[in-house]
Protein backbone atom coordinates (compact mmCIF):
# COMPACT_ATOMS: atom_id res chain seq x y z
CA UNK A 1 0.00 0.00 0.00
CA UNK A 2 1.32 3.29 -1.08
CA UNK A 3 1.70 6.54 1.48
CA UNK A 4 -0.66 8.15 -0.76
CA UNK A 5 -3.82 5.49 -0.22
CA UNK A 6 -2.96 5.56 3.57
CA UNK A 7 -3.14 9.63 3.10
CA UNK A 8 -6.38 9.32 1.19
CA UNK A 9 -8.32 6.91 3.31
CA UNK A 10 -7.33 9.06 7.11
CA UNK A 11 -9.16 11.79 4.98
CA UNK A 12 -12.01 10.33 4.15
CA UNK A 13 -12.12 8.18 7.47
CA UNK A 14 -11.97 12.13 9.24
CA UNK A 15 -14.40 13.50 7.07
CA UNK A 16 -16.78 10.53 7.56
CA UNK A 17 -16.28 9.94 11.01
CA UNK A 18 -16.53 5.94 10.18
CA UNK A 19 -13.81 3.58 9.15
CA UNK A 20 -17.31 1.37 7.41
CA UNK A 21 -18.22 4.72 5.88
CA UNK A 22 -14.55 5.57 3.96
CA UNK A 23 -13.65 2.03 2.95
CA UNK A 24 -17.60 2.36 0.99
CA UNK A 25 -16.65 5.50 -0.10
CA UNK A 26 -13.12 4.18 -1.25
CA UNK A 27 -14.32 0.58 -2.57
CA UNK A 28 -12.23 -0.70 -0.10
CA UNK A 29 -12.86 -3.12 2.25
CA UNK A 30 -12.94 -2.31 6.56
CA UNK A 31 -9.70 -4.58 6.66
CA UNK A 32 -7.88 -3.24 4.39
CA UNK A 33 -9.31 0.26 5.95
CA UNK A 34 -7.74 0.22 9.44
CA UNK A 35 -4.89 -1.56 8.07
CA UNK A 36 -4.26 1.86 6.18
CA UNK A 37 -4.65 3.87 9.07
CA UNK A 38 -2.33 2.05 10.90
CA UNK A 39 -0.09 1.60 9.00
CA UNK A 40 -0.17 5.64 8.90
CA UNK A 41 -0.19 5.76 12.60
CA UNK A 42 2.91 3.61 12.64
CA UNK A 43 5.10 6.17 10.36
CA UNK A 44 4.06 8.91 12.24
CA UNK A 45 4.28 6.93 15.51
CA UNK A 46 0.95 8.75 16.58
CA UNK A 47 -2.23 8.20 17.25
CA UNK A 48 -4.99 9.65 14.33
CA UNK A 49 -8.14 8.52 15.67
CA UNK A 50 -9.68 7.52 18.81
CA UNK A 51 -11.67 4.18 19.02
CA UNK A 52 -14.01 2.71 21.07
CA UNK A 53 -16.66 0.22 20.08
CA UNK A 54 -19.15 2.82 19.09
CA UNK A 55 -17.51 5.63 18.16
CA UNK A 56 -14.27 7.06 16.47
CA UNK A 57 -13.04 10.58 16.95
CA UNK A 58 -9.89 12.14 15.82
CA UNK A 59 -6.93 12.95 18.46
CA UNK A 60 -4.88 16.47 18.42
CA UNK A 61 -2.75 14.95 16.41
CA UNK A 62 -5.29 13.78 14.02
CA UNK A 63 -6.94 17.61 13.65
CA UNK A 64 -3.53 18.84 13.20
CA UNK A 65 -2.51 16.35 10.61
CA UNK A 66 -6.12 16.56 8.36
CA UNK A 67 -4.98 20.40 7.11
CA UNK A 68 -1.75 19.13 5.92
CA UNK A 69 -2.78 15.97 4.37
CA UNK A 70 -5.65 17.55 2.38
CA UNK A 71 -3.01 19.95 1.24
CA UNK A 72 -0.66 17.22 -0.16
CA UNK A 73 -2.99 15.60 -1.74
CA UNK A 74 -4.75 19.08 -2.96
CA UNK A 75 -1.04 19.43 -4.58
CA UNK A 76 -1.33 16.00 -6.32
CA UNK A 77 -4.38 16.39 -8.01
CA UNK A 78 -3.31 19.72 -8.76
CA UNK A 79 -0.28 18.01 -10.68
CA UNK A 80 -2.49 15.54 -12.17
CA UNK A 81 -4.79 18.33 -13.57
CA UNK A 82 -2.24 20.10 -14.99
CA UNK A 83 -0.61 17.21 -16.90
CA UNK A 84 -3.81 16.23 -18.11
CA UNK A 85 -4.47 19.53 -19.62
CA UNK A 86 -1.40 18.62 -21.13
CA UNK A 87 -3.03 15.47 -23.46
CA UNK A 88 -5.80 14.65 -25.26
CA UNK A 89 -7.33 11.19 -22.91
CA UNK A 90 -8.06 12.75 -19.57
CA UNK A 91 -8.71 10.15 -16.99
CA UNK A 92 -10.14 9.19 -13.75
CA UNK A 93 -13.28 8.17 -12.04
CA UNK A 94 -15.87 11.53 -11.73
CA UNK A 95 -18.57 11.09 -8.67
CA UNK A 96 -21.96 13.00 -9.56
CA UNK A 97 -24.78 13.22 -7.86
CA UNK A 98 -28.12 14.72 -9.26
CA UNK A 99 -32.15 14.81 -8.47
CA UNK A 100 -34.02 11.98 -9.53
CA UNK A 101 -36.24 13.08 -12.08
CA UNK A 102 -33.62 15.52 -13.54
CA UNK A 103 -30.78 12.34 -13.50
CA UNK A 104 -33.35 10.00 -14.99
CA UNK A 105 -34.89 12.08 -17.73
CA UNK A 106 -31.96 14.20 -19.24
CA UNK A 107 -28.73 13.51 -17.08
CA UNK A 108 -28.55 9.53 -17.89
CA UNK A 109 -29.27 9.32 -21.40
CA UNK A 110 -26.41 11.92 -22.44
CA UNK A 111 -23.93 9.97 -20.22
CA UNK A 112 -23.46 7.48 -23.33
CA UNK A 113 -22.19 9.79 -25.55
CA UNK A 114 -19.77 11.52 -22.85
CA UNK A 115 -18.00 7.76 -22.45
CA UNK A 116 -17.75 7.36 -25.74
CA UNK A 117 -15.71 10.11 -26.54
CA UNK A 118 -13.80 9.54 -23.64
CA UNK A 119 -13.24 6.03 -23.18
CA UNK A 120 -10.91 6.30 -20.37
CA UNK A 121 -12.61 8.53 -18.01
CA UNK A 122 -15.60 6.53 -15.68
CA UNK A 123 -18.84 8.20 -14.34
CA UNK A 124 -20.35 7.05 -10.87
CA UNK A 125 -23.85 8.78 -10.94
CA UNK A 126 -26.05 8.75 -7.56
CA UNK A 127 -29.40 9.77 -8.12
CA UNK A 128 -31.30 11.18 -4.88
CA UNK A 129 -33.90 13.80 -3.80
CA UNK A 130 -32.69 15.20 -0.93
CA UNK A 131 -29.50 17.28 -0.68
CA UNK A 132 -26.25 16.18 -0.78
CA UNK A 133 -22.77 16.93 0.66
CA UNK A 134 -20.19 17.80 -1.60
CA UNK A 135 -17.64 16.81 0.57
CA UNK A 136 -18.09 14.56 3.09
CA UNK A 137 -20.20 12.24 0.29
CA UNK A 138 -16.62 12.89 -1.93
CA UNK A 139 -18.75 13.97 -5.46
CA UNK A 140 -16.79 16.03 -7.92
CA UNK A 141 -20.09 17.35 -8.75
CA UNK A 142 -23.84 17.50 -8.29
CA UNK A 143 -26.40 18.70 -10.52
CA UNK A 144 -29.94 20.45 -8.84
CA UNK A 145 -32.60 22.50 -9.16
CA UNK A 146 -32.96 25.84 -7.36
CA UNK A 147 -30.53 28.10 -5.32
CA UNK A 148 -27.08 26.71 -3.68
CA UNK A 149 -27.38 26.92 -0.25
CA UNK A 150 -23.09 26.45 0.48
CA UNK A 151 -21.51 29.76 0.09
CA UNK A 152 -18.03 27.44 -0.61
CA UNK A 153 -18.90 25.64 -3.44
CA UNK A 154 -18.90 27.25 -7.14
CA UNK A 155 -22.02 27.23 -8.90
CA UNK A 156 -22.54 27.13 -12.60
CA UNK A 157 -26.14 27.94 -14.23
CA UNK A 158 -27.35 25.90 -17.07
CA UNK A 159 -31.19 26.40 -17.17
CA UNK A 160 -33.81 28.40 -15.99
CA UNK A 161 -36.99 25.60 -16.07
CA UNK A 162 -40.22 26.32 -15.98
CA UNK A 163 -42.24 24.51 -13.62
CA UNK A 164 -46.31 23.99 -14.11
CA UNK A 165 -49.00 22.67 -11.48
CA UNK A 166 -50.00 19.46 -12.28
CA UNK A 167 -53.33 17.00 -11.70
CA UNK A 168 -55.17 14.24 -13.74
CA UNK A 169 -58.74 14.76 -15.13
CA UNK A 170 -59.72 12.27 -12.92
CA UNK A 171 -58.92 14.66 -10.34
CA UNK A 172 -60.49 17.46 -11.48
CA UNK A 173 -63.71 15.68 -12.51
CA UNK A 174 -63.69 15.09 -8.57
CA UNK A 175 -62.88 18.00 -6.85
CA UNK A 176 -62.94 20.74 -9.76
CA UNK A 177 -60.27 22.85 -11.17
CA UNK A 178 -58.68 25.51 -9.18
CA UNK A 179 -58.04 28.68 -10.67
CA UNK A 180 -55.65 30.01 -8.47
CA UNK A 181 -53.34 29.35 -5.49
CA UNK A 182 -56.25 31.05 -3.19
CA UNK A 183 -58.31 28.01 -4.50
CA UNK A 184 -55.82 25.65 -3.56
CA UNK A 185 -55.71 26.75 0.06
CA UNK A 186 -59.72 27.58 0.16
CA UNK A 187 -60.63 24.32 -1.38
CA UNK A 188 -58.20 22.12 0.23
CA UNK A 189 -56.93 20.55 -2.15
CA UNK A 190 -54.63 17.82 -1.75
CA UNK A 191 -51.09 18.43 -2.95
CA UNK A 192 -48.49 16.24 -3.50
CA UNK A 193 -45.69 17.69 -1.49
CA UNK A 194 -42.07 16.70 -1.88
CA UNK A 195 -39.98 16.17 1.33
CA UNK A 196 -37.15 16.80 2.01
CA UNK A 197 -34.95 16.32 5.58
CA UNK A 198 -35.58 18.91 7.93
CA UNK A 199 -38.61 20.39 6.38
CA UNK A 200 -41.58 21.76 8.94
CA UNK A 201 -44.37 22.74 5.83
CA UNK A 202 -44.80 22.76 2.59
CA UNK A 203 -44.65 26.55 0.92
CA UNK A 204 -45.51 26.56 -3.17
CA UNK A 205 -44.15 29.88 -4.47
CA UNK A 206 -46.56 31.41 -7.17
CA UNK A 207 -46.76 34.16 -9.53
CA UNK A 208 -49.40 36.04 -8.69
CA UNK A 209 -50.50 39.97 -9.94
CA UNK A 210 -48.76 41.51 -7.32
CA UNK A 211 -45.35 39.51 -7.66
CA UNK A 212 -44.54 36.14 -6.32
CA UNK A 213 -46.02 35.34 -2.87
CA UNK A 214 -45.56 31.69 -1.44
CA UNK A 215 -48.97 29.67 -0.35
CA UNK A 216 -49.03 27.02 2.12
CA UNK A 217 -50.53 23.52 0.89
CA UNK A 218 -51.23 20.21 2.50
CA UNK A 219 -52.12 17.14 1.64
CA UNK A 220 -52.23 13.34 2.66
CA UNK A 221 -49.27 12.74 0.94
CA UNK A 222 -45.97 13.28 0.57
CA UNK A 223 -42.61 11.57 -0.54
CA UNK A 224 -38.85 12.28 -0.61
CA UNK A 225 -38.85 10.79 -4.55
CA UNK A 226 -40.48 13.28 -6.76
CA UNK A 227 -41.57 10.47 -9.72
CA UNK A 228 -43.57 9.36 -6.99
CA UNK A 229 -45.55 12.40 -6.50
CA UNK A 230 -45.56 12.06 -10.44
CA UNK A 231 -47.28 8.58 -10.08
CA UNK A 232 -49.67 9.51 -7.53
CA UNK A 233 -50.94 12.51 -9.84
CA UNK A 234 -51.13 10.21 -12.07
CA UNK A 235 -53.68 7.91 -10.16
CA UNK A 236 -56.04 11.30 -9.25
CA UNK A 237 -54.44 11.56 -5.71
CA UNK A 238 -53.89 15.55 -5.91
CA UNK A 239 -52.03 18.18 -7.63
CA UNK A 240 -47.85 18.02 -7.77
CA UNK A 241 -45.44 21.23 -8.25
CA UNK A 242 -43.04 20.01 -11.36
CA UNK A 243 -41.16 21.15 -13.65
CA UNK A 244 -41.72 21.38 -17.39
CA UNK A 245 -39.27 18.67 -18.47
CA UNK A 246 -40.70 15.77 -16.13
CA UNK A 247 -44.25 16.48 -16.96
CA UNK A 248 -44.21 17.45 -20.60
CA UNK A 249 -45.13 13.74 -21.99
CA UNK A 250 -48.15 13.21 -19.15
CA UNK A 251 -48.99 16.88 -20.70
CA UNK A 252 -49.12 16.35 -24.46
CA UNK A 253 -50.74 13.41 -24.00
CA UNK A 254 -53.31 14.35 -21.55
CA UNK A 255 -53.11 12.26 -18.48
CA UNK A 256 -51.65 15.64 -17.01
CA UNK A 257 -53.43 18.78 -17.23
CA UNK A 258 -52.50 22.53 -15.89
CA UNK A 259 -54.33 24.00 -12.80
CA UNK A 260 -53.84 27.02 -11.19
CA UNK A 261 -52.95 28.80 -14.25
CA UNK A 262 -53.84 32.34 -13.02
CA UNK A 263 -50.93 31.97 -10.31
CA UNK A 264 -48.40 29.73 -12.27
CA UNK A 265 -45.35 28.70 -10.50
CA UNK A 266 -42.13 30.22 -10.84
CA UNK A 267 -39.14 28.82 -12.19
CA UNK A 268 -36.33 27.19 -11.01
CA UNK A 269 -33.00 27.44 -11.97
CA UNK A 270 -31.02 24.45 -13.28
CA UNK A 271 -27.24 24.26 -11.96
CA UNK A 272 -24.12 22.51 -11.27
CA UNK A 273 -21.67 22.74 -8.09
CA UNK A 274 -18.71 21.69 -7.55
CA UNK A 275 -15.70 22.11 -5.21
CA UNK A 276 -13.65 25.12 -4.41
CA UNK A 277 -10.02 24.22 -5.87
CA UNK A 278 -7.61 26.58 -7.37
CA UNK A 279 -6.89 24.02 -10.26
CA UNK A 280 -10.04 22.08 -11.12
CA UNK A 281 -9.54 18.83 -12.61
CA UNK A 282 -10.21 19.18 -16.35
CA UNK A 283 -12.06 15.98 -16.52
CA UNK A 284 -14.79 17.68 -14.63
CA UNK A 285 -14.77 20.51 -16.66
CA UNK A 286 -15.18 18.37 -19.60
CA UNK A 287 -18.39 16.94 -17.99
CA UNK A 288 -19.88 19.97 -17.22
CA UNK A 289 -19.63 21.99 -20.35
CA UNK A 290 -21.07 18.85 -22.19
CA UNK A 291 -23.71 18.65 -20.02
CA UNK A 292 -24.69 22.17 -20.03
CA UNK A 293 -24.71 22.60 -23.75
CA UNK A 294 -27.10 19.04 -23.91
CA UNK A 295 -29.35 19.77 -20.29
CA UNK A 296 -30.02 23.48 -21.99
CA UNK A 297 -31.20 22.33 -25.23
CA UNK A 298 -33.12 19.31 -24.04
CA UNK A 299 -34.97 21.74 -21.24
CA UNK A 300 -35.89 24.03 -24.49
CA UNK A 301 -37.15 21.10 -26.23
CA UNK A 302 -39.38 20.03 -23.32
CA UNK A 303 -40.88 23.24 -23.05
CA UNK A 304 -41.67 24.14 -26.53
Amino acid sequence: MSYLDNIRTFVRVYELGSMSAAGRDLRISPAVTSARISQLENHLNVRLFQRTTRNLSPTEQGKAFYDGACAVLDAVDAAEAQVMTLTDTPRGTIFVAAPLGLGRRLIAPCLPAFLDAYPLVNVRLRLTDRKVDLTSEGLDLAFFLGQPEDSTLRYRGIAECRRVLVASPDYIARRGLPQSGDDLVAGGHDCLNLRFPGASEFQWRLETADGPRKFAVSGRFECDDGDVLTDWALAGQGIALKPVFEVADHLRAGRLVPVATDTPATPVQMACLYTHRRHQDPKTRLLMDFMTDRLSAAVRAAEA
